[in-house]
């Protein structure tokens, strides 16, 4: 009988866990290049692209190649909440349509983020090993958002606004 209240919470969740498995989120299956992509604004070479698209483009762009484990919940909920908290930060599908002061500060922002060892998030390198990046590979995207920024024309009159 002591038991009786733990098997009610046992049972609780159980059914919890099962009705949360019929909510599936909408999933991020747009296409990733499209005329509004980043490639459209600055030059992006092979192999950077290379690299944005294996260690970025998941949580940064309007495609995500999902794992088999995001159908299971709460994880596939979880998941999302990345990957639209991600293309809030920075979507590489529509870099076109952000206005060139903004355009400057994403760039400077990768650098920034890859300088301090930010991005890729460990939660996603942790399963993705082949999106951990090299210290080779972070300089070279570093080095290549630092010149890509040189290249965005941000007006006099917007460079003290927000």
């Amino acid at each position: 009988m002591k038991n009786l209240p733990y098997k009610k919470i046992g049972f609780a969740l159980v059914a919890i866990l099962i009705i949360i498995q019929l909510y599936h989120p909408s999933k991020n299956e747009g296409e990733a290049l499209t005329v509004n992509d980043i490639t459209h604004t600055v030059v992006v070479p092979d192999s950077i692209m290379q690299i944005l698209q294996t260690s970025c483009y998941d949580c940064h762009s309007n495609h995500t190649n999902y794992p088999w484990y995001h159908a299971i919940q709460p994880i596939g909920i979880w998941l999302d909440d990345h990957v639209n908290e991600g293309k809030r930060e920075l979507n590489f599908s529509e870099y076109n349509t952000y206005k060139a002061k903004r355009q400057f500060k994403k760039l400077k922002k990768i650098s920034k983020e890859l300088e301090e060892h930010e991005m890729p998030l460990t939660s996603y390198t942790f399963i993705h090993k082949n999106a951990t990046l090299s210290e080779a590979q972070i300089e070279q995207v570093i080095n290549w958002a630092n010149a890509a920024s040189v290249t965005i024309v941000v007006p006099d009159s917007l460079s003290d606004t927000k």
